[in-house]
Parts: structure tokens; C-alpha cells; sequence
């Protein structure tokens, strides 16, 4: 498991890379991960997608308590445009790229930094990709989610800080298909396919929302409770 500042380090790379000339039509990320082969496939996969330390299911179940409950706030003026997102990293290249090669194993990019090729693994439903364009980059708690939650509150700078934030769990590259399938629903309304996932997920999500200071609903609360029910072994205890 990463330490929080050497996965500072690693994001910091990542912006940094995008900085070389390329050579030639495109160049792979120099701190991309390498994919493997899957027999009898004669394709690659990546290893799931790799999120800033997690915090363990104790200290989640314990966050998860602190927790305020409340009801959703109103959505009355609520805009993605609040939530100012992608931020530029280095030389053209925007957080959307980052996590695309921080997630990602052999990519490839062009030299506006755009991802060309890689292989993908999406965490939330297992299906693996080659084609950066099917992909999508999920907020962990989503900007709708976290408006009706009190970044109503808010300044616009705050919510630049969360829709770009690579330091915490709240960036991860997923099929747009299960992106769009989640919307900007909570725990209680939508939960990532593969249950096994279920343990990261209720983590990460209660991660944020302790970050932040963003409150839960009691419904969200208690899908939580259960999803967290799902973690085994020392690493999540």
C-alpha cells in the first residue's frame, strides 16, 4: 500500500511526464504501469484500477459514525460549470489525462497529452478496454451528490479542489457505461456491479465525504453499513 505522500510523488510524475517532447506521432507515459496478457486472449488487461491509499473498513466504520445525517439540500442553482473541472497539469495535459495514466498500464499518449492506447480495467463492473474513449472518469461522490450534501456552501474554488482532487479516493477511470449507469446516485440507489467491489467502494466513498465534511443521508448511511459488512481480511480491518 502507498503512503499519502508517496502517491503525491507518483500523481506529481505522472503531470511531470507529460512535460517530455514526445517522440515520433506518441510517446508511452513514463510512470504508466505494464499490462499483461491474458491467455489464450492474444489481449492485454490491467490490473484494477490502483486509488490513493484506501482507508481500512475500522477506520471507515468509525468516519462513517462521525458522519452528519441530513436530509439532501436543494438543488436551486446547482451547475457542473460550479464545480470547475479539468485542471491543467504540466504542458496540456488535464487531470482527465492524469488519472487515465495513473489507472492505465502501457499508455500511450500524443503530445497534447491525450491518451491514444492502454488497457483499462473497470473496477466497478470488470470489463477491460483499449480505447480511452470508452471510458469515462467517475467522481467517487458525485458533484450533484455533494452539492445536495452542502457544497451548496461552497466556494467555486473549494469545488475546483473536489472535482479535481488526486490526493483522495475521489478520481477513478470506469466504464462510461457503469459511470453513466450510477449517475449521481448515492449508495442506496446504485452500487457498483461486481460485489466484490463493494468493500473499496463503501471506503472510498465514506473517505470523501469525511474529507470534505459533506453529510449522508440515513438511507446512504445504512447501504454504507452493509457494504462495509462485505470487507474481509487483515487489510481491511
Amino acid at each position: 500500500m502507498f503512503l499519502r505522500r508517496s502517491w503525491r510523488l507518483r500523481v506529481a510524475a505522472l503531470a511531470a511526464a507529460s512535460l517530455l517532447p514526445a517522440s515520433g506521432a506518441a510517446a508511452p507515459y513514463a510512470a504508466s504501469r505494464s499490462a499483461a496478457s491474458r491467455p489464450g486472449s492474444g489481449t492485454t488487461s490491467a490490473a484494477p484500477a490502483e486509488l490513493p491509499p484506501a482507508i481500512s473498513a475500522a477506520a471507515a466504520t468509525r468516519r462513517l459514525t462521525g458522519l452528519t445525517v441530513a436530509g439532501p439540500r436543494p438543488m436551486t442553482g446547482y451547475s457542473r460549470a460550479r464545480f470547475p473541472h479539468w485542471s491543467r497539469h504540466g504542458h496540456d495535459c488535464d487531470t482527465r489525462e492524469v488519472v487515465l495514466a495513473r489507472d492505465g498500464a502501457d499508455v500511450k499518449q500524443d503530445a497534447r497529452c491525450r491518451a491514444l492506447s492502454g488497457a483499462w480495467h473497470s473496477a466497478y463492473d470488470g470489463e477491460d478496454f483499449d480505447d480511452p474513449a470508452r471510458l469515462d472518469i467517475d467522481h467517487m461522490v458525485p458533484l450533484a451528490q455533494a452539492w445536495r450534501s452542502g457544497a451548496d456552501r461552497w466556494t467555486d474554488a473549494r469545488r475546483k479542489e473536489f472535482a479535481n482532487d488526486l490526493d483522495g479516493p475521489q478520481l477513478i477511470a470506469v466504464s462510461a457505461a457503469s459511470n453513466r449507469s450510477k449517475g449521481d446516485q448515492s449508495p442506496d440507489r446504485w452500487r457498483p456491479p461486481l460485489p466484490g467491489y463493494w468493500c473499496t467502494y463503501s471506503r472510498a466513498w465514506i473517505d470523501v465525504k469525511a474529507r470534505y465534511e459533506l453529510t449522508v443521508t440515513e438511507p446512504e448511511r445504512e447501504a454504507l453499513s452493509e457494504m462495509l459488512a462485505t470487507c474481509q481480511g487483515p487489510d481491511e480491518g
